[in-house]
C-alpha cells in the first residue's frame, strides 16, 4: 500500500505529463437525472473535510483545478435547466440536516 506521500508524488508526477492541462471538448449526453447526481457528486467531493481530503486524490488537487470541477458541475446543471431545482434540493437537505441535529 502507497503512503499518502508516494501517491502526492505519483498525482503530482500524472499532472505534470505534457498536455495534461490542455482543454479537451466532451460532447457529453446524459440524462438529467444524471446530471443532478453527478453535480452532487461533484459537490460531496468537493466538501470532504478532515483527513478524508488529506489522504485522498483532493488532497493533492490545486484548488484552481477544484474551482474548475465546480464550475463544471454548475454547467452541467445549467445547460440542463436544473440550477433552480438543485439549489431547492439543497436547501431541503440543509434543513433536513438541521432538523436531524435537533
Amino acid at each position: 500500500m502507497m503512503t499518502a506521500s508516494e501517491f502526492a508524488m505519483v498525482y503530482d508526477t500524472i499532472l505534470s505529463i505534457p498536455g495534461m492541462g490542455d482543454t479537451v471538448k466532451i460532447d457529453l449526453r446524459i440524462s438529467r437525472k444524471n446530471v443532478l447526481i453527478l453535480s452532487s457528486v461533484i459537490d460531496r467531493g468537493l466538501g470532504v473535510k478532515g483527513s478524508e481530503k488529506e489522504n485522498g486524490i483532493l488532497a493533492n488537487v490545486p484548488s484552481e483545478a477544484l474551482e474548475e470541477l465546480r464550475k463544471i458541475a454548475d454547467e452541467c446543471l445549467d445547460k440542463a435547466t436544473l440550477t433552480e431545482l438543485n439549489e431547492k434540493l439543497k436547501s431541503l437537505a440543509v434543513s433536513k440536516a438541521g432538523e436531524s441535529k435537533t
